[in-house]
């Protein structure tokens, strides 16, 4: 299966720090790919990377055949790729609707609507919030109005940095659980950067393990639950 994301040989960093060092990762259409590792191991900064909001040092990214290396954000946005930050993923002060109709400012209007259902149709809970304030809202329920503004644009690819930061363990689950059913019910391809690894790992497809900004482990998320000694030593599980 072709990789939609490819990325080779990929240095990057901030400023003239560099983070990742010589990083090769594929991210197959419609499979769930976990990178996870130590704290500082470099795993946003992949996210980052592939956004267009680090230093790109070296190496290339290509998506969907196109070489996207230092392309500017908005660009990537535009070409199908969605990015979900751990924080300011949501506009606190203001309702959900107006977060939805923000997320579709570069959608023609006669489409806005019904990109909204769209959207809503896959988070039908939200409906009853569309007038209250996302900063009144849980912590999952503001996650899935991120989830929401992502679907307006109808994204190829979701990326997820550690969407169950702050939430309680039954909240986390019901987080991880409605980023699967993304790509199950939509075909979304899906990469996710998640700390509470058993639980990225029981939905993924493949896996990542970076330490140190390099790549340790590539192969099946399964593969790696089998890996004890890696589990021990860098992710503090067995």
């Amino acid at each position: 299966m072709a990789g939609v994301i490819r990325v080779e040989n990929l240095d990057a960093g901030y400023g003239k720090l560099q983070v990742l060092f010589n990083v090769d990762a594929v991210f197959e259409e419609n499979l769930i790919t976990a990178i996870v590792g130590p704290n500082g191991s470099g795993k946003s900064t992949l996210l980052k990377s592939i956004m267009g909001i680090t230093n790109i040092f070296g190496g290339r990214i290509i998506f969907d055949g196109k070489d996207i290396t230092k392309k500017p954000p908005h660009y990537i946005s535009n070409q199908g790729i969605a990015y979900l930050p751990q924080v300011g993923n949501v506009f606190s002060t203001l309702s959900v609707y107006e977060n939805l109709r923000l997320a579709a400012y570069s959608i023609p209007n006669d489409e806005v609507e019904d990109r909204i259902d769209y959207a809503l149709e896959f988070f039908p809970v939200l409906r009853q919030y569309m007038d209250r304030k996302v900063g009144r809202l849980s912590g999952g329920e503001r996650q899935m109005v991120a989830m929401a503004m992502a679907l307006i644009r109808k994204p190829k690819v979701m990326m997820f940095d550690e969407p169950s930061a702050n939430l309680a363990p039954k909240l986390a689950a019901k987080v991880i659980d409605e980023i699967s059913r993304l790509r199950e019910e939509l075909g979304i391809t899906i990469i996710i950067v998640e700390q509470i690894v058993k639980l990225a790992l029981s939905i993924a497809d493949k896996a990542y393990l970076l330490v140190s900004g390099s790549v340790r482990f590539s192969g099946s998320a399964q593969d790696l639950l089998n890996r004890p000694d890696l589990g021990k030593l860098y992710l503090g599980v067995v």
